[in-house]
């Protein structure tokens, strides 16, 4: 792993101190005033290199002025009962946190079918909740815990996996390209529980191809994962499917409270759309608001990641004549981040 110098993270903010009036705004809701740490997050997905580290930040910045990515979490998908119907077929929550402060961002790998709206519907929803991530969850874990904290865990859950899930290789590449380039080094360690038999021989082919940096993250877990997890993170922060063997991603309440976190019902769901809905309204003050998704101009994968997704197929077309599994190790990323 590339050690990030004082040095390197210099030269790269007197290069951003030279950019123009508008990257310098959205950079703003990029750094959320932890400008060092988020040099380093750059510096670090480009391997140290401060040329290409400059590189790459301004293109995120270009991105985000392009697609009006500061705004997104002011667009709402609508309505209510739309969104609802998004929630149950991506399962992506966050549970609580780690003792250190980091969030627990849970993820249905195995469940979601994302076939309950267009692609461009589950890509927004996908960077507002990034977004809300960046701007309100880890500034707040911050405060709370009087450090930086920048980055989350996340527990991948594989119950469900099915060849079908061959079908959603374009979204998902298209997903994680848009957090390899835009929203890199965000997760800390990714948590597989729940994996079915097939998966270790899945592993040992896509194992190979991941940078190293992005092997060390990645800890497949025996069974929920649950004794593994309680040595980070307290009973209460474990993701639902994890807090007994053979649950899988059911749906199940503690104490009279929605417990599942994928559910649109869930506390963070709950806040996370009252808050775009809050900033719908105040931006309509301005200018009214346009229905319907919005559309991100969707990057070209690296073609690491394009030679990764290639391989996931393949490898899982031919089991699935056997086992009849799916893909999903798109969504360690396979990118790093």
């Amino acid at each position: 792993m590339v050690f990030i110098t004082e040095d390197m993270i210099k030269q790269l903010q007197t290069s951003m101190d030279e950019i123009a009036e508008p990257l310098q705004k959205t950079f703003q809701n990029v750094h959320q005033g932890y400008r060092p740490e988020t040099l380093v997050r750059f510096l670090k997905a480009r391997d140290g290199s401060v040329s290409k580290a400059n590189k790459m930040l301004v293109d995120c910045l270009n991105w985000r002025i392009d697609n009006e990515i500061d705004q997104i979490l002011a667009k709402p998908i609508v309505p209510t009962d739309f969104y609802r119907g998004v929630r149950d077929t991506q399962l992506v929550g966050m549970s609580g946190y780690t003792r250190e402060g980091l969030p627990v961002v849970a993820v249905g790998v195995g469940l979601s079918t994302y076939d309950k709206a267009s692609i461009h519907y589950y890509i927004q929803s996908h960077i507002q909740m990034n977004e809300y991530r960046d701007r309100m969850i880890l500034p707040s874990a911050s405060k709370k815990f009087g450090r930086y904290i920048g980055t989350c865990v996340k527990v991948l859950d594989m119950t469900g996996l099915k060849l079908s899930a061959l079908n959603q290789i374009k979204l998902l590449t298209a997903i994680s390209t848009i957090d390899d380039l835009n929203y890199p080094e965000k997760t800390d360690t990714y948590y597989i529980v729940n994996a079915p038999y097939i998966f270790s021989a899945c592993w040992k082919v896509v194992r190979p191809l991941l940078q190293e940096r992005t092997k060390k993250k990645v800890q497949v877990l025996s069974g929920s994962g649950k004794d593994e997890l309680l040595k980070i993170m307290d009973y209460a922060s474990l993701p639902h499917f994890c807090k007994r063997e053979g649950s899988g991603s059911s749906k199940h309440s503690r104490n009279g409270t929605n417990d599942n976190c994928f559910s649109f019902d869930h506390t963070f769901h709950q806040q996370l759309y009252d808050y775009t809905k809050q900033q719908a309204l105040a931006s309509e003050a301005v200018a009214p608001s346009k229905e319907g998704s919005v559309h991100v101009t969707l990057p070209e994968p690296d073609p690491d990641d394009a030679k990764i997704a290639e391989t996931i197929e393949s490898t899982f077309q031919r089991m699935g004549e056997k086992n009849g599994i799916c893909q999903s190790f798109h969504e360690i990323k396979i990118n790093g981040n």
